[in-house]
């Protein structure tokens, strides 16, 4: 299961906030609220929102509710460009500066682990039973040279 939290128009430049998303992408829940929460820049404090958002979201999908902020992990976590506000600044000898205020839209994906999630599919009445397992390459490559060498010695030369 797997939820997403979007925020948009944010105004920073995008590439302050992609510094900070790449810190957390791919990081359990918890681990990614520890780097945002002690991180010195001032994009993290509008993450952590995010982040947190995205946790609240996927706890109200769930039905039971039960799901813990350990149990997570950061599927996806991207920055997409927003609008860009022009503005003018006076200049020397009359002519003026453009301004480019920019803006972000931040969106986060957290899904359940792998292993939580493949327990629970199991647990859950009805399931499918679950692939056969492989067999070791060593053990394969002797199950297959035995028939060849059976196979040889029946063969009659006539």
């Amino acid at each position: 299961m797997e939820a997403r939290a979007i925020n948009r128009y944010i105004p920073t430049s995008p590439r302050k906030m992609r510094l900070v998303i790449d810190l957390i992408r791919g990081k359990s829940v918890d681990e990614a609220l520890h780097i945002l929460h002690f991180s010195p820049k001032h994009a993290s404090k509008v993450a952590e929102r995010v982040l947190r958002s995205a946790v609240s979201n996927l706890q109200n999908k769930d039905d039971a509710g039960r799901v813990e902020p350990g149990d997570l992990v950061v599927k996806e976590a991207f920055v997409n460009d927003g609008m860009v506000q022009k503005r003018i600044s006076a200049a020397p000898m009359g002519r003026a500066y453009r301004i480019r205020k920019r803006s972000n839209h931040v969106t986060i994906v957290v899904a359940q682990k792998e292993r939580r999630a493949a327990a629970r599919k199991a647990a859950a009445p009805g399931a499918k039973p679950a692939a056969k397992e492989r067999v070791p390459a060593a053990e394969a490559k002797a199950a297959a040279k035995k028939p060849k060498a059976a196979a040889k010695s029946t063969k009659s030369p006539a």
